[in-house]
């Protein structure tokens, strides 16, 4: 969640951060943004297809949901930001639309968070809806490159902040050239067939292939960070076939995928290592508090940034050089990162590729309930 302070009587300022805010360009969208006092601080921002909020059975239960969540995130006002094709206030479909969400969300907003002023953006400019003055905002609104000169954008920009185009992207991982996949297939291979030969044997071999798995991801944690802990050292070197091999294997395993997920917490130590020994009860409750660490407001954290992107690169290096259509353990785990920094859109496309591969897969099937109950990350709703 992002401390910049914007002014509400400064447009085109919120107009040039939100897409900075939700990581790519939205189109067809209704974004709820809160305004936190004092000063109207942006807080949470929320966005949904407009012909959702619009929708005539399903648009003021959507419209309330979205009030809920900024309610939740301690809000004093509201701005609610449609981004259509035409302007919403000539005759046609987007009219239509555009005035129907804006009427479910103010009717919802009414009692908490008083009026709220809409904005339009469209393919051509930016406007207010309920400004008829063709002088303050032109047909198809004020240009889109007033937004492109603005002081909030250029922060941005130099903090390397950017806008994917389209929502889409924002999940998209390219593929490793086809010589590299296939050296990590041939590790992937072999260390499941080692998994295999472990199970059969039990006890100590199967420990061992655990705690040796978790090592190889450990390992690979720390080579990004050796390389990008400032942000301005050397570029980390590719991950090597047998440690990107290695976690994918081990990722199908349940026990392993559960210690690497409580490594994602700060301050958990070796508890990965004992919760893949069979003593599971003697580190339940430490797991436990693990899980807590992300979705409990009364012990939440936040997730810490340079170490999970270090997390969230080596997980994309294994989605990318994995086998395709058999990746839900490592896209769960980056889903549920992008949900746990506060990146819904990210967490539900993550997700949704997720259970296109295993519609069974358990953990992919929880985050992605979490999602359509738009829960937020404990962190977000804690007592302040």
């Amino acid at each position: 969640m992002d401390t910049t302070t914007i002014r509400v009587s400064e447009p085109r300022e919120m107009l040039a951060y939100l897409p900075h805010q939700l990581g790519f360009q939205p189109s067809h969208s209704a974004v709820a943004v809160s305004l936190r006092p004092p000063r109207g601080r942006i807080g949470l921002v929320a966005r949904v297809d407009l012909t959702d909020l619009a929708d005539l059975e399903r648009g003021p239960q959507v419209a309330r949901g979205l009030v809920s969540h900024l309610a939740a995130d301690r809000a004093s006002g509201a701005v609610l930001v449609l981004y259509t094709q035409d302007d919403p206030r000539d005759p046609g479909p987007t009219r239509t639309l555009a005035r129907a969400g804006a009427e479910h969300f103010r009717e919802a907003a009414q009692t908490l968070l008083g009026d709220v002023v809409v904005w339009v953006v469209t393919s051509r400019g930016y406007l207010a809806l309920d400004c008829d003055d063709r002088e303050c905002c032109p047909r198809g609104g004020r240009p889109l490159r007033d937004l492109e000169s603005t002081a909030v954008g250029a922060q941005m920009v130099l903090a390397g902040s950017s806008i994917a185009d389209c929502r889409e992207d924002l999940a998209r991982i390219r593929l490793a050239p086809g010589n590299a996949r296939r050296s990590v297939s041939r590790v992937r291979v072999r260390w499941s067939a080692r998994h295999d030969e472990a199970q059969a044997v039990g006890g100590d071999a199967l420990r061992g292939w655990r705690e040796d798995s978790v090592t190889a991801w450990r390992a690979a944690v720390a080579v990004e960070l050796a390389a990008r802990t400032d942000g301005t050292g050397p570029v980390a070197p590719p991950l090597s076939p047998s440690s990107l091999g290695r976690i994918e294997a081990a990722l199908a395993d349940r026990r392993v995928r559960d210690g690497v997920l409580v490594t994602l917490v700060p301050g958990t130590r070796d508890l990965a290592e004992r919760s893949v020994r069979d003593d599971v009860t003697a580190a339940g409750s430490e797991m436990a508090d693990a899980v807590g660490a992300i979705i409990d407001p009364r012990c939440a954290v936040e997730p810490p940034a340079v170490q999970t992107a270090a997390h969230i690169r080596v997980l994309e290096s294994v989605v990318a050089h994995g086998r395709r259509g058999a990746q839900p353990p490592a896209l769960t785990l980056l889903g549920l990162l992008a949900w746990w920094q506060g990146d819904g859109a990210r967490a539900r496309l993550l997700l949704e590729r997720a259970l296109t591969e295993d519609p069974a897969y358990t953990l992919a099937q929880l985050l992605e309930a979490t999602l359509a109950a738009a829960v937020p990350p404990g962190w977000i709703s804690r007592p302040r």
